[in-house]
């Protein structure tokens, strides 16, 4: 075994994440993040100080937190274990009404509670959003496409099928229409982001199983290799980013 692929070994061991923290590789991964929507925009202009508003598949809350919402107004769910007990131990003390839940098609709230329900690239079932909102409430969503890093899981996973080929703009406008929810705003687009060195690579892939999948450095290694050669040749590997906004109301 190469020294090198004994370093990429020891990458992947201690690879992990907590929450939605992409600051161990910040120094060797970049992404272009300007689509043609702003998340926290998106918000600002749909929601209100005094809405009750839900955080879905909120992560460790980062997300959340920053937009400065009343705790006293304000829901999240969240069901990965890891980050389950970390939202227990940010949002509960501040009197945020944290509940851990992983079936998006079974929220744990009675209906029509909500003004507004956010979910930033967690999952989610219009049918089920549209019976937490109040009448006039509305879903905000950023979503992470059915093309996001399709190209550089070929690089290391040939072949492998997509996993969510449903996930783009025109099919869930659509099911959003069909479960009663009349849309106010949808936007796509496609951008880039950059890798410096294969360690973030291995990071990124390992903290990403669904899409990724079955991905390892020792079931791998050839690939990894050649793409060090790419690295060392072009100063960095590229990968496509494919993202879509949905801005849906309940009018009923």
């Amino acid at each position: 075994m190469t020294d090198r692929l004994q370093h990429w070994l020891d990458v992947e061991k201690e690879a992990r994440i907590r929450g939605w923290d992409f600051s161990p590789i910040a120094d060797a991964f970049r992404e272009d993040d300007a689509f043609p929507w702003d998340y926290r925009n998106l918000i600002r202009r749909y929601v209100r100080p005094d809405d009750r508003i839900l955080d879905m598949d909120t992560g460790g809350g980062e997300k959340l937190l920053a937009l400065g919402h009343d705790p006293t107004l304000t829901a999240a769910t969240e069901g990965y274990p890891p980050n389950v007990a970390l939202c227990r131990e940010r949002l509960l003390p501040l009197g945020i009404d944290f509940r851990p839940c992983s079936d998006p098609g079974s929220l744990p709230f009675a209906d029509d509670t909500f003004d507004a329900v956010l979910n930033r690239h967690g999952s989610y079932d219009f049918s089920e959003i549209r019976r937490v909102l109040k009448p006039g409430g509305v879903f905000i969503t950023q979503q992470v496409g059915a093309e996001n890093d399709r190209d550089l899981v070929e690089m290391v996973l040939p072949e492998r099928q997509a996993p969510y080929p449903e996930h783009t703009l025109a099919v869930q406008t659509e099911k959003c229409r069909e479960s009663g929810l009349r849309i106010c705003h949808a936007a796509e687009a496609y951008r880039h982001m950059d890798f410096f060195s294969i360690d973030a690579f291995i990071w990124f892939a390992k903290v990403i199983p669904w899409e990724f999948t079955d991905f390892s450095v020792l079931k791998c290694a050839r690939k990894l290799e050649e793409m060090a050669d790419h690295l060392e040749a072009a100063g960095r590997i590229r990968g496509t980013t494919h993202r879509f906004c949905i801005v849906a109301r309940r009018d009923i």
